[in-house]
């Protein structure tokens, strides 16, 4: 097995080599994605393998959906990579351009960042987008998934590279560390000069374990403690439905809410609708005094740890607030920044929400579900970057990009 050194010096290698393959990257993203959904029968079985190991060591039934596979979400994972090959290509794009007096044109280009590298939990789909996302901007990736999922992301980095090899091009922009131990990350963590930037995606623990430990720049993509305010000009039935949507559709991942905030004028009118629909997923609600005056003893009395809590599972956080001030310091104080949401009839409302919430996605009247690279027309994304430098919210190929300056003169001397 090669070293994690001797994993960084071929992917220097190998990037050296995409940054300047230009068209043929979109043939290669082709052929992954076909590559994927020909091993289709080998990932699932692997799949399975992964799965029942999960089970006998006791991982939750919302983090088993986030490591399940199945026919529909590999040809998802497919899909996924078409949708980055048809994306434009973000390399060599001029940002900006302009001469100065004495005559030097001076232009700012997009150029690959260099070697990615990815530290993430159980969720096989981000082998396959974050390969394709980082070969699409010319960059090589070096992927250390979990334990979880160590054969599903072999066999999903065993199709990726073959199909890369088959085009021509070195297979090292593509590579997966085997050892899932907290040794491998940790010297990930230290590959300054191999590794260009590290992004953790996962759990609020492995995040904040990288960006405290990483010598490496690090984009830090989101742990998801979400909001969703419904204030009392809301819709309530549209409250509900955003509420259910935002929680149960798929509650292990990063954008879906882990509390709601209501308005003590509509909180008596709305709260029972939004049990009602939650009540289909047997939703656990953990509420303030005024949520249980209103619901009664079916709510559990929330502590202060619930409102920074991101649950991951069937469980929300429930706050009857007096004011839209109140709501605003409420979020303010406990949201990572990932995705807020408002539900209001009332336009001045929605203006000041979304110029005060500081968050990398903010909605009116619509589920925070939607904070995603494929469904903000970036084909996949990399992750969320709940930060504010280099990048924010979700994370396509323009993101794994950086710049130079090409200047251009006749003769000039300073």
């Amino acid at each position: 097995m090669m070293t994690l050194e001797e994993m960084g010096a071929r992917a220097k290698a190998a990037a050296r080599e995409l940054a300047s393959a230009g068209r043929q990257r979109g043939k290669v993203l082709s052929a992954m994605a076909g590559a994927v959904e020909q091993a289709g029968e080998k990932i699932l079985a692997a799949n399975r393998l992964d799965l029942e190991q999960a089970k006998r060591d006791g991982m939750s039934a919302p983090l088993l959906d986030r490591l399940a596979l199945s026919e529909e979400r590999v040809r998802g994972m497919a899909d996924g990579i078409r949708s980055v090959a048809a994306q434009p290509d973000p390399v060599g794009q001029v940002v900006s351009g302009f001469t100065r007096p004495n005559g030097l044109r001076i232009e700012k280009v997009r150029v690959p960042i260099g070697v990615i590298g990815m530290i993430y939990e159980a969720r096989p789909n981000v082998t396959a987008d974050a390969a394709a996302l980082c070969l699409k901007a010319g960059n090589a990736v070096i992927l250390r998934g979990g334990k979880e999922a160590l054969r599903s992301n072999r066999a999903v980095a065993e199709a990726m590279r073959g199909a890369v090899a088959s085009c021509g091009l070195n297979p090292d922009c593509i590579q997966l560390v085997e050892d899932t131990s907290h040794r491998s990350a940790t010297e990930m963590m230290r590959m300054t000069g191999l590794i260009d930037v590290l992004i953790p995606r996962g759990g609020r623990n492995l995040i904040r374990a990288v960006v405290e430990n990483s010598r490496v720049p690090v984009i830090q993509t989101g742990a998801g403690n979400c909001h969703v305010y419904v204030d009392d000009s809301a819709d309530i039935r549209m409250a509900a439905d955003i509420i259910y949507n935002a929680k149960t559709s798929r509650p292990s991942v990063c954008n879906a809410i882990e509390t709601i905030l209501v308005h003590k004028d509509i909180a008596e009118r709305a709260l029972p609708a939004i049990k009602a629909r939650l009540d289909e997923k047997k939703v656990e609600l953990r509420g303030c005094e005024r949520t249980r005056a209103i619901l009664g003893g079916c709510v559990v009395p929330a502590t202060e740890d619930d409102w920074s809590r991101e649950y991951l599972d069937y469980i929300l956080a429930v706050r009857v607030v007096d004011s839209m001030d109140e709501a605003l310091r409420h979020i303010a104080r406990y949201s990572t920044g990932h995705s807020e949401a408002i539900v209001t009839g009332s336009y001045e409302n929605a203006r000041r929400f979304t110029e005060e919430v500081d968050a990398a996605a903010v909605y009116v009247n619509a589920s925070t579900r939607f904070t995603d690279g494929g469904e903000f027309g970036l084909g996949a994304e990399i992750g969320i970057s709940t930060q504010k430098l280099h990048a924010r919210g979700p994370m396509g190929a323009f993101e794994l990009t950086s710049y130079k300056f090409i200047v251009t003169g006749d003769g000039q001397i300073r």
